[in-house]
């Protein structure tokens, strides 16, 4: 089975994975074989663009400069979002990734995300650090 969604109507690649987070896309396709014309094989490209002037907190544009970037195809491709399925007559919630408690590495803005640095909050004489409490559509205005 070929998931995905093409990536042109006229083309017969389909992506896979659209990290915006970590800027990484994978599309798959089918192409002749090597070997045997006649034969096709299922062919993935990865395409990694690395942002070189990325901060290592990409809240806070006085954090150095990050250096490294690990890429792991496995955290690439987790899905996250709770499905509601059916399994001997009741409803269960399941998810395809299992470490999703762990939060994801970033290292560009994704529109969908919002991204936020705590705000001190002045609580019976003591400043507190609060983190700042906005829905993806308030954090990036068209």
């Amino acid at each position: 089975v070929l998931a995905g969604y093409p990536v042109d109507p006229q083309d017969e690649e389909y992506v896979l994975v659209n990290n915006k987070c970590q800027c990484v896309t994978v599309t798959s396709k089918f192409v002749p074989s090597i070997e045997n014309p006649d034969e096709e094989v299922l062919q993935r490209n990865i395409r990694i663009i690395v942002p070189l002037k990325a901060r290592e907190n990409i809240s806070d544009p006085l954090s150095p400069l990050r250096t490294t970037f690990v890429y792991r195809l496995s955290e690439l491709c987790k899905n996250c979002d709770p499905v509601a399925i059916e399994l001997g007559g009741a409803i269960h919630q399941a998810q395809q990734g299992n470490s999703c408690k762990e939060p994801q590495t970033c290292y560009m803005y994704d529109r969908n995300e919002c991204y936020s640095s705590p705000v001190p909050l002045l609580y019976h004489e003591e400043v507190r650090q609060v983190p700042a409490a906005l829905t993806p559509a308030s954090c990036f205005a068209e």
